[in-house]
């Protein structure tokens, strides 16, 4: 187990990390915003995952739609730039953009996420 400075300092380092969640309308745009974000750096890993239902409220009637969740592991540091590319290069009108900071990130994974990102 590691000392106090040590889970401080583990502590202020997960506290970098950033989750977005977000959707897109089909599997190969999805793919490419996800390759496009971690070739240039911008994410170190972007999960895709296909057959989404969404059921949402659009210019006042419930919708459903088919849809792929993409959950992206980022730095805050690349968190402006990240979201910048999203404006830029997906399709959707008000593309879904949630930001999380998870509570806690295991040593490893946190290292090879930020490290990912510089």
């Amino acid at each position: 187990m590691g000392s106090g400075a040590d889970q401080n300092d583990r502590s202020e380092r997960a506290a970098q990390v950033r989750i977005v969640l977000s959707t897109h309308s089909a599997l190969e745009p999805a793919r490419a915003l996800a390759r496009a974000a971690v070739e240039a750096r911008l994410a170190a890993c972007v999960n895709i995952l296909d057959g989404a239902l969404s059921v949402y409220r659009w210019n006042g009637a419930v919708e459903e739609a088919r849809e792929v969740l993409l959950v992206v592991k980022t730095s805050a540091e690349r968190l402006p730039e990240l979201e910048q590319l999203w404006r830029e290069r997906h399709g959707y009108d008000t593309p879904e953009w949630v930001v999380l900071r998870p509570a806690d990130v295991g040593e490893r994974y946190l290292d090879w996420l930020l490290g990912q990102t510089r």
